[in-house]
């Protein structure tokens, strides 16, 4: 019976286009063109990068869209970066998945500003690609 609810949630998510949600077990996930993932209020994406340039590129985005009280919690494999940007609080999360592969999830506002993170998620990859 699993089985069956999950190819039918898995068609679902197929099925609905570039976009769509779900809620499962009381949590938000949503989709967005294959690339994003938004789940909880975060907006999540992965990197083909290492994890040091993606972290450089989090607080390159975070300086450019002026980061008032600035908060990083670096650690081996991941880290935390809060700020205040145009009076909301943002939260970035880096983690590291492969040797090339960075996940990196932004939660902005009280519920999670999905346009928000939509402009700060822009800010880093530019800043991957034109370091």
């Amino acid at each position: 019976m699993k089985k069956i609810i999950v190819a039918l949630t898995v068609s679902a998510v197929l099925l609905s286009g570039c976009s769509s949600a779900l809620v499962i077990n009381g949590k938000v996930m949503g989709f967005h063109s294959g690339k994003f993932i938004y789940q909880d209020g975060y907006l999540t994406t992965q990197y083909k990068a290492d994890i040091e340039p993606v972290w450089q590129a989090c607080l390159k985005a975070v300086a450019d869209l002026r980061g008032e009280d600035v908060e990083k919690d670096r650690k081996i494999s991941g880290g935390v970066i809060k700020a205040v940007i145009s009076d909301e609080k943002v939260k970035i999360r880096v983690d590291y998945i492969d040797r090339e592969l960075t996940s990196v999830g932004v939660f902005s506002g009280v519920a999670g500003n999905n346009m928000a993170s939509q402009i700060i998620q822009d800010r880093i990859a530019g800043y991957l690609v034109n370091p």
